[in-house]
């Protein structure tokens, strides 16, 4: 299942991303200000626990989230900078990566970090990476976490592109994604257009 989330101050905001004047501090704030508005959409899937507190007044019931059943997994590098905004709204998650790269003769993903917490897989995974191309490392990246037990996995990414939503929904279609647009199409080097470049040298500066 697809959600693409149409909210002005999302889209006001993906708007300055795009823009090729828009400095690598500020890039890198946007991203994050994403991420955090993309997990409060996602967080709508969640289950609460209620239980009793004490108000200043009285007694009353309110809910919870257990926030230690979150597991924030980014696909490296460029999806750092979105583990920071999920993080803000669930502060007190997990931290995995996953360090994937695509081959630029080929486009086939590349494994080279698998890191994740203890008990990973019996809790609910927010894979993020800002970019949905061919959907080619976003999928090898599910399917590892799959190899390994887990089953809850929600994808966010801030730009999508329909190859890379069919290859997931293909691949995983148990796998709900959060994007805040789905762009025209891919080019030649299989980079998404129109796009906003390449968001893992605009998120350091490695142009």
């Amino acid at each position: 299942m697809v959600h693409e989330i149409n909210n002005p101050i999302i889209n006001h905001k993906l708007a300055l991303l795009r823009r090729k004047e828009t400095l690598p501090k500020d890039f890198r704030a946007l991203v994050e200000d994403i991420a955090s508005l993309l997990t409060y959409e996602v967080g709508k899937n969640f289950e609460t626990q209620t239980i009793e507190i004490e108000t200043p007044l009285q007694s009353c019931r309110a809910e919870f989230l257990d926030e230690k059943n979150f597991v924030v997994v980014p696909i490296l590098r460029a999806g750092l900078a979105m583990a920071d905004g999920a993080l803000k709204i669930l502060p007190n998650a997990s931290v995995g990566h996953i360090g994937l790269y695509r081959d630029e003769v080929t486009f086939a993903p590349v494994e080279y970090c698998f890191k994740m917490p203890p008990h990973f897989s019996e809790k609910i995974l927010l894979v993020v990476d800002p970019m949905l191309a061919t959907g080619g490392s976003a999928s090898a990246a599910i399917q590892l976490l799959k190899n390994h037990g887990a089953k809850k996995i929600f994808f966010m990414c801030i730009l999508s592109a329909p190859r890379g939503l069919e290859k997931i929904s293909g691949d995983h279609p148990d796998v709900e994604i959060y994007t805040t647009a789905i762009d025209d199409g891919l080019n030649d080097s299989c980079h998404i257009v129109p796009g906003l470049g390449d968001a893992g040298d605009r998120i350091f500066d490695t142009l």
